[in-house]
């Protein structure tokens, strides 16, 4: 995670878990549980959530609360939609946070590191799948490449945008040697979720939500 409850100015503490709150409302509000009645697409789900949460505990950090890890927020969006790809980060987050002790920082982030990814994962998702062809090739690396790309990066800009406004460090610094190397982790990120989603929707096509193979294989 890249908050830390130090870092969070006490002015801000109610608005950020009233957003949070609100969040969690609309995922309870708009995810189709009866989906998780089904223990193979329950199996799969906690499978995936736990791959994630093996993933963010993989990481580097070069000082308090300015860690680097890759996200896999764009996998799960792709995987599970909106709702519930926000829910599985939302239960890796609990995790580490009750891990961690820093249940203050549990908030901003639910906020930056799984409400930015996913928004930004579901938007590109939403305009390729508008306006461009059904197509394999352009499904993985719009959707996957480039949508875990733009994702990550977004959170980068999120989470240094908070640490310099919240008066933690310095915006300066933050873009001299905490940003670059955010954005330089787009290439992993990008790689790492293309490779994961085309080896799921060759292989395992029925555990993409978004991917339908009558739609992006038959016929081209």
């Amino acid at each position: 995670m890249n908050i830390v409850s130090s870092s969070i100015p006490s002015h801000w503490f109610w608005l950020l878990w009233l957003s949070s709150a609100l969040i969690g409302a609309l995922v309870a509000w708009r995810a189709r549980w009866s989906m998780l009645t089904d223990p193979r697409n329950l199996n799969i789900f906690l499978g995936a959530t736990v791959a994630i949460l093996a993933l963010w505990l993989i990481k580097a950090g070069i000082k308090p609360g300015l860690n680097f890890h890759l996200l896999g927020a764009t996998i799960l969006t792709l995987m599970f939609r909106p709702m519930f790809a926000l829910f599985g980060l939302g239960l890796v987050i609990a995790g580490i946070t009750f891990w961690q002790g820093e249940y203050a920082a549990f908030a901003p982030n639910l906020l930056i590191m799984a409400v930015v990814p996913v928004a930004v994962s579901w938007a590109i998702y939403r305009l390729v799948d508008r306006h461009l062809p059904n197509h394999l090739f352009i499904y993985v690396f719009l959707n996957a490449f480039f949508g875990a790309a733009i994702a990550i990066s977004a959170v980068g800009f999120a989470s240094t945008g908070f640490a310099a406004f919240s008066g933690v460090y310095p915006m300066q610094y933050l873009l001299d040697e905490y940003l670059p190397y955010f954005l330089l982790m787009a290439w992993a990120e990008a790689f790492t979720t293309g490779m994961i989603v085309t080896l799921l929707v060759v292989y395992k096509p029925e555990w993409v939500a978004t991917f339908d193979d009558k739609r992006y294989l038959e016929g081209k």
